[in-house]
């Protein structure tokens, strides 16, 4: 089978090569998916980009994952599970006859091996490389494997989001035969249980997987799937009107109604937990001062980016929690309005006149919402109300290099996306104190306020949904009035595919699924 995969792939190739010139043909069963960014890593455990996660979903499985078209739990690679009356013990029943793709068998020790591998300073495979999202599971106690079959979590203490973070590509399995003979090179060398086999990586060009016949859930209808890194919006449109890709993700705002009017196209769309926002440097420089992170909010013409940018393709963001997380959302907090009289004031109150600020923008990643024009246009509205912004724009994986280990020394002001599984994540990962870069966490802009420090950490452990509701709301209004971030947009996600492709549909998680997709 892979040798007819390799020569069709070889097909695959040339057309993506040359069909710019001429209509292409890609090959039956290969489909051919333009990514916005090169990947960081196939290792699940290792990456934060949901770049990444759109492959990996398709290479891997977790114990459990989220339903089809929503973000509720339903089994995976665990049949079954049962949580104590406390609510801190989890235990989990794997299915049967269950292997990896390098024929390894999943049971109950190499899930441990997992968890542990992440959480354990003393694992052997634990350097291996940096997990950055492990905190996802810093509530475990410990991770027993009493029988093949049966997997026990003890939790410190009572957590709300553990079984959705458990269904968030962190949560999913690797082997750890894998990791034990790549070590430091297992992100290039990926072994998982899911429905596509890791085949090759050729560095800028492309990720290819192969059908697993052996896939629990069923074989996929598709031979492979060639994941193919455009980083230039123009360049993957010209692609996918050329015939050289099947699908094409994050289509940019200003070339949906070409592909809407074609009738050789399909376009989706799909609202999910987005926020397009600024990390503003809250520790130090000119937005060290409160006065001046809301007179950016103010400043910034919101309406104008979701209507002219990005073309209605997103709604205005007024705080921290996406509205897709309507029983945790705060209806009553209102966006910043465009006041650019307020934002003068307020930098003149500050001290803060004509300040020069430093801006990075990234050329295209994760949910980055046209990220050039979006910092260009926000630029020209900082500019209006008397602030020297200079911008510095990288390409996505060295944005993040940068940006994630904080703003300190560098820059007063960054964009930056997140979609989220659970209210949770994105304010406990990137608004606590104990959330700054050097203590592991993604509070780049290192803003800290106590009271939303003891809200995040009693909404996790809250086990009634109403007063975890009670206490994200009450964050939202502390965090709308402190802007630690300049509040953008939440975006509905979009792609295109040609028609012979069928079965694709978009997730709110913003994974792409694709062992139930065919093309002919």
């Amino acid at each position: 089978m892979f040798s007819l995969i390799r020569r069709m792939l070889v097909v695959a190739a040339a057309f993506g090569a040359f069909g710019a010139t001429a209509a292409a043909q890609t090959p039956p069963g290969v489909l051919i998916v333009a990514q916005i960014a090169e990947p960081k890593s196939l290792d699940p455990h290792a990456v934060t980009a949901v770049n990444d996660f759109r492959i990996l979903m398709n290479v891997y499985d977790g114990l459990v994952r989220y339903k089809p078209g929503s973000l509720e739990v339903e089994p995976a690679l665990a049949e079954s599970w049962t949580v104590s009356d406390d609510g801190t013990v989890y235990t989990f029943t794997l299915r049967d006859g269950v292997t990896f793709h390098d024929g390894s068998a999943l049971d109950a020790e190499a899930v441990k091996f997992n968890f542990d591998r992440m959480l354990d300073e003393s694992h052997p495979f634990h350097d291996t490389g940096p997990f950055p999202l492990s905190f996802f599971f810093g509530s475990v106690d410990s991770v027993e494997a009493p029988d093949p079959k049966t997997v026990v979590f003890r939790l410190k203490e009572p957590y709300a989001p553990f079984l959705s973070n458990l269904a968030y590509p962190t949560g999913l399995i690797v082997s750890p035969a894998a990791v034990e003979e790549h070590g430091e090179d297992f992100g290039r060398n990926p072994s998982g249980t899911g429905p596509f086999k890791f085949v090759e990586w050729e560095s800028n060009a492309k990720v290819v997987v192969e059908a697993n016949p052996d896939y629990w859930g069923g074989a996929p209808d598709l031979k492979a799937v060639v994941f193919r890194p455009i980083t230039d919006a123009n360049t993957r449109v010209a692609e996918m009107l050329s015939g050289g890709i099947d699908v094409m993700v994050e289509v940019p705002p200003d070339n949906l109604s070409t592909f809407a009017d074609d009738a050789s196209y399909t376009v989706f769309e799909q609202a999910g937990p987005h926020l397009w926002f600024l990390i503003l440097n809250a520790k130090e420089g000119p937005m060290a001062d409160r006065k001046v992170r809301q007179a950016v909010n103010y400043a910034i013409d919101k309406k104008a980016l979701v209507e002219n940018v990005l073309q209605g393709t997103a709604a205005i963001a007024a705080g921290p929690t996406p509205p897709a997380f309507a029983w945790a959302y705060n209806e009553a907090l209102e966006p910043y309005p465009h006041d650019p009289e307020k934002a003068k004031a307020l930098l003149k109150e500050a001290g803060a006149e004509g300040a020069s600020l430093t801006f990075y923008v990234t050329e295209g990643g994760s949910g980055m919402l046209d990220p050039i024009a979006m910092g260009s246009a926000i630029q020209a509205d900082l500019a209006e109300v008397g602030l020297d912004v200079t911008i510095e724009t990288y390409e996505w994986n060295t944005f993040l290099g940068k940006v994630n280990p904080g703003l300190e020394g560098k820059a007063d002001m960054a964009e930056m996306a997140w979609m989220t599984n659970d209210p949770d994540t994105l304010p406990y990962l990137a608004l606590r104190t104990d959330a700054f870069p050097d203590k592991g966490g993604f509070n780049s802009g290192y803003y800290s306020n106590p009271e939303v420090d003891t809200l995040l950490e009693d909404a996790r452990k809250a086990t009634d949904q109403a007063e975890r509701a009670r206490l994200y709301k009450e964050m939202q209004e502390i965090v709308h009035e402190d802007a630690p971030w300049a509040f953008i947009a939440n975006w509905k996600q979009n792609a295109v595919t040609s028609t012979r492709v069928e079965g694709f549909e978009l997730q709110p998680s913003f994974f792409l699924l694709l062992d139930g997709v065919t093309k002919n």
